[in-house]
């Protein structure tokens, strides 16, 4: 085994000393839906520091996590808070949780986050259900040896964002009279916020949005299998759209906004995810 496959070992044999809980649906809570949990029946919590060598957010607004419950009758692991390759971690520890929940029983993973609109058409505060992503800009969490145990060498990206689940999360989205945008997400290394100039090559090779994670997780997660789905919170407008300098706090406020339909629209599709799960 190489070293990234023993580490993950070492997290899911720590896990399982302290919880027998099987998730089938994971969900990575994004910006605007750190207090999510609450809607949970929560079985079990464990924060990341106590589970030996898994990666621990240090941005501000990520309590760093899992909560293991139900949604409806939805057996659940929520991430409450993700680590970004930004933080200094590399690539295969950003995307250590996303594995560490497929080996757990996670069969769906449900992505959000907070992003910045790179369409003309797009206002903060709206939702986007990503269709597709673009990855050139962050590293592949497949580069080096390939871990058999999870995947194929060069796994097929041509359907990342499952399509059945897209169709229920518009369904549910228009049932709940929730405003849903659709589009492409594009993930940039970060910290930093992109460029006008960055923006406009984005938006000329077809993004919609750009936000600081969900495609290595995408990624990682499709090559082991799962089914993938996901929606972004555009919680402002890129650099060069407005004539505000982009803030954290910014983000942070615009993503609490639009928390209460984000919420609603995450717990009504993992119920209707429901149909999806193997018995």
């Amino acid at each position: 085994m190489g070293q990234v496959y023993e580490k993950l070992m070492r997290c899911y044999e720590d896990v399982r000393k302290r919880t027998a809980f099987v998730p089938k649906v994971a969900v990575v809570l994004g910006s605007g839906l750190g207090d999510y949990a609450e809607d949970i029946r929560v079985e079990y919590e464990l924060p990341y520091s106590e589970i030996e060598g898994f990666p621990v957010s240090t941005v501000p607004g990520h309590a760093g996590k899992f909560i293991f419950g139900y949604i409806d009758q939805v057996p659940v692991a929520c991430m409450k808070g993700r680590v970004h390759y930004y933080e200094g971690y590399p690539v295969s520890d950003v995307v250590l949780p996303v594995r560490l929940l497929k080996l757990m029983g996670a069969e769906i993973l449900f992505l959000t986050n907070a992003a910045g609109g790179v369409n003309t058409s797009f206002h903060a505060g709206d939702l986007m259900l990503i269709r597709d992503h673009i990855s050139a800009f962050a590293p592949n969490p497949l580069i080096g040896p390939n871990i058999d145990e999870l995947g194929p060498r060069f796994p097929d990206m041509s359907k990342v964002y499952d399509r059945e689940l897209q169709k229920l999360i518009v369904g549910r989205a228009k049932e709940n009279h929730i405003y849903l945008q659709e589009g492409v997400y594009a993930q940039m290394t970060g910290p930093s916020y992109e460029s006008p100039a960055e923006i406009r090559m984005l938006r000329m090779l077809g993004c919609d949005a750009v936000g600081m994670s969900t495609v290595v997780e995408a990624i990682a997660a499709n090559h082991t299998g799962m089914k993938i789905c996901g929606v972004s919170c555009i919680s402002n407008l890129a650099a060069g759209m407005s004539e505000h300098p982009l803030s954290h706090r910014e983000v942070q406020e615009a993503a609490d906004m639009a928390a209460p339909a984000f919420k609603r629209l995450v717990t009504e599709a993992v119920k209707g995810m429901a149909a999806f799960l193997t018995a």
